[in-house]
């Protein structure tokens, strides 16, 4: 099977083959997420949520505003409230996890039977990508690792659950949807030319193969990550109120689960990345997007914590990336 580039759907359209076209998407994803958060009118409205929505709403110049429309409103922001009050329940993070599992499991079923989905996105895929690719062993192992993130969170999902009545916008549930669809995607399409060339064996699955350098780097930096985010996640969800924590990981940095999801696509990177290339740069665009979207959050409870709880609750915390942000 070949990639055909002759009037394909995507250089048709966009000049552009599949794997740009996946790496545009999440760049379009984050850079709107940083115009949502940089814009005071849309923050309090569209990114917020949970406990951090339950504050007042400020404009600009510090006065309230009524979350519902108000007779006196602008037309502008009567139709900004009118859409902030699409939201739905904030136990929906639930079906980022199933959505994740679920795509997960349709893609390998393409990957092994070469199934019409898979070739589409062969077809829609220029020689040069396919030529530059993962190994196979590469691509089954990171898509072994995605499948473990989405089974842990979404065993966090229910166990650490708590009854609540938060809810979060139908614009942010979607794009948290379309981002782990398109992580499915993203995790293995850069190893295309492995999957076309090689018929899958037992042989594949072997844990005596020698690791590669980066393996060997990444591998342990994923699952330290993974461990020190569940962790976070445990503690969390024991404070019986909202209250300043008190937990060594949140002693420098005021969200540290952020910080280890950010680190968890970060080790994807290298560990995805093709054979020549030093990373995998559909992944790191996924990461931009991570970053770009927890980052937004991350400064919002920033904010929160201060106002509730004081100056003192944030004084020498970095708020995601220490030494950075």
């Amino acid at each position: 099977m070949a990639a055909n580039n002759d009037d394909t759907i995507f250089e048709s359209l966009l000049g552009i083959d599949i794997i740009d076209a996946v790496r545009a998407c999440f760049i379009f994803a984050a850079c709107t997420t940083l115009l949502f958060t940089s814009l005071p009118a849309l923050n309090s409205r569209f990114v917020n949520y949970g406990a951090r929505s339950s504050s007042t709403a400020k404009t600009q110049d510090g006065d309230s505003t009524p979350k519902q429309p108000s007779s006196d409103a602008t037309v502008v922001t009567s139709v900004l409230d009118r859409l902030a009050t699409w939201q739905v329940p904030h136990r929906y993070f639930t079906h980022y996890y199933i959505t994740l599992l679920l795509s997960s499991a349709f893609w390998i079923n393409q990957l092994l039977t070469h199934g019409p989905a898979f070739r589409f996105v062969v077809a829609n895929t220029s020689s040069e990508h396919l030529q530059k690719s993962m190994t196979l062993r590469q691509v089954l192992l990171c898509i072994g690792l995605v499948v473990i993130q989405g089974v842990r969170r979404l065993y966090e999902s229910f166990a650490f659950a708590k009854p609540s009545s938060s809810r979060m916008g139908v614009v942010h549930w979607l794009l948290g949807l379309s981002f782990y669809l398109g992580v499915t995607i993203a995790i293995w399409i850069e190893g295309l030319g492995a999957v076309l060339s090689n018929t899958l064996t037992l042989d594949d699955f072997r844990v005596t193969v020698v690791p590669t350098l980066k393996t060997l780097l990444f591998l342990p930096v994923f699952l330290m990550a993974s461990g020190l985010q569940h962790d976070c996640h445990h503690y969390l969800s024991s404070l019986k109120k909202y209250t300043v924590p008190t937990h060594p990981l949140f002693t420098w940095v005021v969200s540290p689960h952020y910080t280890a999801e950010c680190v968890i696509y970060l080790s994807l990177t290298f560990l995805a990345a093709p054979e020549g290339e030093f990373l995998n740069k559909t992944i790191l665009c996924g990461l931009f997007f991570v970053v770009v979207n927890l980052g937004g959050t991350a400064r919002n409870s920033q904010k929160w914590y201060k106002e509730k709880f004081g100056e003192e609750s944030i004084r020498g915390k970095w708020i995601m990336i220490p030494g950075i942000y």
